[in-house]
């Protein structure tokens, strides 16, 4: 049994950062997923588990903050691609500054 691992990072151009709607959106969509998750504003650190809403908002990461998301797991690719592409969205709120270049 292998175990896939998964990396990537985005930019968090959300108006009011990862505040309570947008943590609760990410948290969400970690948890329909099997494999760990971790969310950190660092590529060395810290991590906190994605699929928690209290470690994701004590995160308190404001907007520019460079997201970075390592997965575990069989699903972990499409985990990985699935929450960075909710924040590429805006978090699908629509009213963000996220660039459209």
């Amino acid at each position: 049994m292998s175990t896939t691992q998964q990396h990537g990072s985005i930019l968090l151009t959300h108006a009011v950062g990862l505040h309570a709607r947008p943590s609760v959106k990410l948290t969400k969509l970690a948890k329909g997923f099997a494999a760990r998750i971790e969310l950190a504003m660092a590529n060395s650190g810290p991590w906190v588990d994605a699929k928690s809403i209290v470690k994701v908002m004590g995160a308190k990461a404001p907007q520019g903050t460079v997201l970075y998301f390592r997965a575990e797991g069989a699903d972990a690719v499409e985990a990985v691609q699935a929450l960075t592409d909710l924040v590429a969205r805006d978090f699908d709120e629509g009213g963000g500054d996220a660039a459209s270049s």
